[in-house]
């Protein structure tokens, strides 16, 4: 990646971050408020999706819905300013801290349950972003001011690499939770409960995910209008496609160089340079204020923890002292 391509990125970045600041004041307060009341709604409604498909997983423990949501909040605050989705970490410690008898295998599989919903619709998004005119294709990629994302799409041998390997170590982390892999894997099976009753799993995990999703379309159509971009059933679709892409890279937070990129160019037809640029960044801010400080007060008020690498810390430590008994 030439040096010259590295500092545009960032430059881009970095105004827009200039442009978000600069036109601060033209925010509209309203829609920005009932942004953050529709996205705190849409994630309340993912934790209790996520606190279903784990009374499927452990339906004789007794846990309660508030140390799930707590969890779930704390893990996307987390995720919300630090790349490499860390907060992965931080909610699955606070979640088989909260069910009594639970496992990490177990609790770990059931967020590959929630994923399912989120491919399907992931899926449907995409297709209709790339049939509008304005998403750049995947070739087109390498030609955007976005660091991570133009390095991956300009070498796809190594993006390949880079995908594999990462498979490769999930299994293997996987692998490594249990010495003993007979029970390591039916703790993960444990975890797929849900899914062996399809009118259940659609009734409380899928249908409650719909409802959530739906509250995230309002929230960014809010977010749309307290920047002054507009918002839209296209608008919404496009942002949510947007979002879509960015979280398969995640090395920035919130994937955001990719996502910032991806808005300029999605919407340079839709509103001026100035205020795109304000809302790519804008949008980014808002989110990661919000569920950052949301997270941060579920750490300290329901886990009585005070920050979250004290959350990382202690979940380490519970895992060695889980696996010495195995080990010896």
């Amino acid at each position: 990646m030439p040096a010259a391509t590295l500092g545009d990125s960032f430059r881009s970045f970095f105004d827009a971050v200039d442009e978000f600041f600069s036109n601060l004041a033209s925010v509209r307060l309203g829609p920005l408020l009932l942004a953050f009341v529709l996205f705190t709604a849409y994630l309340t409604l993912r934790a209790r999706a996520s606190y279903n498909i784990l009374r499927a997983a452990y339906p004789d423990e007794r846990f309660r819905f508030l140390d799930i949501w707590g969890a779930y909040f704390a893990g996307y605050g987390f995720n919300a300013v630090v790349p490499a989705r860390g907060g992965d970490v931080v909610r699955l410690f606070l979640t088989r801290s909260s069910i009594p008898n639970s496992s990490y295998p177990a609790v770990g599989a059931t967020f590959f349950v929630e994923a399912g919903f989120d491919v399907a619709m992931g899926s449907v998004i995409l297709l209709f972003a790339f049939s509008q005119g304005v998403f750049p294709k995947p070739p087109d990629f390498a030609k955007l001011n976005a660091f991570d994302l133009s390095y991956l799409a300009a070498h796809p041998r190594f993006a390949l690499f880079l995908i594999t390997l990462s498979a490769v170590g999930t299994l293997v982390a996987f692998a490594l939770l249990s010495a003993r892999m007979r029970a390591f894997w039916d703790r993960v099976k444990q975890g797929f409960t849900i899914l062996r009753d399809r009118r259940r799993y659609f009734r409380e995990a899928f249908g409650v995910q719909l409802g959530a999703w739906c509250f995230r379309f309002a929230a960014f159509w809010m977010l749309l209008e307290a920047f002054n971009v507009g918002g839209s059933v296209k608008n919404v679709l496009l942002v949510l496609g947007v979002n879509a892409v960015s979280a398969a890279v995640p090395f920035t937070p919130q994937g955001a160089g990719v996502a910032q990129a991806l808005l300029v160019k999605v919407f340079a037809g839709t509103a001026a340079a100035s205020t795109v640029a304000a809302y790519s960044v804008g949008q980014q801010i808002a989110i990661g204020a919000l569920t950052f400080a949301i997270g941060f007060a579920a750490l300290v008020f329901i886990f009585r923890v005070r920050s979250f690498k004290e959350a990382i810390r202690l979940g380490r430590e519970e895992r060695a002292a889980e696996a010495a008994p195995t080990a010896g």
